[in-house]
């Protein structure tokens, strides 16, 4: 019995575009390339460097950034990853995008302490260096800002003219390496009746999230390291929470204390924020996992394409688990097709899909819709607007749509 083929990048795809000339100008190059070295291969190049830079020509490659209350609180705003300006899944440590709501705290790791205390056997403090003696684990983790994508939620009625990663850019993913929460807890001796933590972190807003006992003890790590190297100061240093699939700041930073208790704290960050606000009037509170996303990063808002082959990239991911299926509509959502996903995809961390397309000039809408290994699938954004009160802005994960104009210019629209 023949296998069903699967939806890869094949030989004979990639060179129907050569077939049709799109991939002339890779042709063109090569018929007036010449023998002589370029300048660059006639001199040594610069020594080593201590700490690896990007390129020159890369420079402008870099977070954008929102500070709302600039003039009375500097330290509180975002910087958002340049998701249209990456390729893979995994994010540089000096792109991962930030959320500080006071500030980034100047610690000293040798000062710096994690309590864990409340409804525990026993009480433990730790440093940094006595987390390093540990047993750790390391895996690929997204985390997302429940705020991701406000730009696209009902709190704009119009649609914002803007960068993929103005858009979507409070989500990054990496490698994350640390100590699972359950060993820690499991030295404390949670007693009987515990059924949540409060989790504190260091900075100058005391950041406190109520986290069920059941996560903690499930898959949660106190990481140490980012990428291979020591979380740096604006991502927690030296140790955070990384929970995975759950809201962005769940993922506590500059983690100094983990209260064991028996009920949530609801406290000013989940409650004023961080809630989701229902036609109704009633809000739900602690909707903790990510639903399923995606969204297409080339071509994407800001950018601008020629007629011809075109390849279509972008990301999916979900809180809920690993990404079942990434589906792709070039006609403004009328037909549909299956994309090729970059390898199986893990649990908690995005997947790269991909797919070719011959644009022929005209006017057309690209969309993407993920479906999750729960059977979630992403909704429209009147569908996911209908569900919550006007100017609800969190946990939006409503379907993005770019619009290509005839000049071949890209903007966020909306359907």
């Amino acid at each position: 019995m023949r296998r069903p083929r699967s939806p890869r990048l094949s030989r004979r795809v990639l060179l129907g575009g050569a077939a049709a000339g799109s991939l002339a100008p890779g042709a063109a190059l090569a018929a007036r390339a010449g023998d002589a070295a370029p300048d660059w291969m006639q001199v040594p190049g610069r020594p080593f460097r201590e700490y690896g830079a990007p390129a020159p020509q890369e420079a402008d490659v870099g977070r954008e950034i929102l500070q709302p209350y600039e003039d009375v609180s500097p330290g509180a705003g975002v910087a958002m990853t340049p998701l249209e300006d990456l390729e893979g899944t995994v994010t540089p440590n000096g792109l991962h995008f930030e959320r500080s709501h006071n500030g980034v705290p100047a610690i000293d790791p040798l000062r710096h302490e994690l309590l864990i205390h409340g409804e525990v056997e026993r009480k433990l403090l730790f440093t940094p260096g006595d987390l390093l003696r540990y047993p750790m684990v390391t895996r690929i983790l997204f985390i997302e800002c429940a705020g991701n994508s406000f730009f696209n939620s009902n709190a704009f009625p119009l649609a914002v003219d803007e960068a993929c990663g103005m858009i979507h850019g409070l989500v990054s993913t990496a490698e994350w390496t640390g100590v699972p929460l359950s060993l820690l807890l499991g030295d404390a001796r949670p007693r009987r009746g515990a059924r949540w933590l409060i989790a504190e972190g260091a900075d100058a807003n005391a950041m406190s999230r109520s986290l069920p006992l059941e996560k903690a003890l499930d898959d949660v790590l106190v990481a140490l390291y980012q990428n291979g190297e020591r979380i740096r100061p604006e991502q927690g240093y030296p140790m955070r929470l990384v929970v995975p699939g759950w809201e962005g700041n769940l993922n506590v930073k500059w983690l100094r204390r983990l209260k064991v208790v028996e009920e949530p704290v609801y406290a000013r960050d989940e409650t004023s924020k961080y809630s989701d606000l229902r036609p109704d009037g009633k809000a739900l509170q602690f909707t903790f996992p990510m639903d399923v996303k995606s969204v297409i990063t080339r071509p994407s808002g800001g950018q601008k394409i020629a007629p011809g082959f075109l390849h279509v990239s972008g990301l999916a991911w979900s809180g809920h688990g690993a990404v079942r299926r990434v589906e792709v509509s070039t006609d403004g959502g009328n037909s549909w097709q299956t994309a090729a996903l970059d390898g199986r995809p893990p649990l908690f961390a995005p997947v790269r899909f991909r797919m070719n397309w011959t644009w022929d000039g005209a006017p057309a809408t690209l969309l993407s819709r993920a479906t999750d290994q729960a059977g979630h699938r992403q909704e429209s954004r009147a569908e996911w607007s209908a569900r919550y009160a006007h100017g609800h802005l969190y946990h939006c994960n409503a379907i993005q749509s770019w619009r290509i104009e005839a000049d071949g210019s890209v903007t966020n629209v909306y359907l």
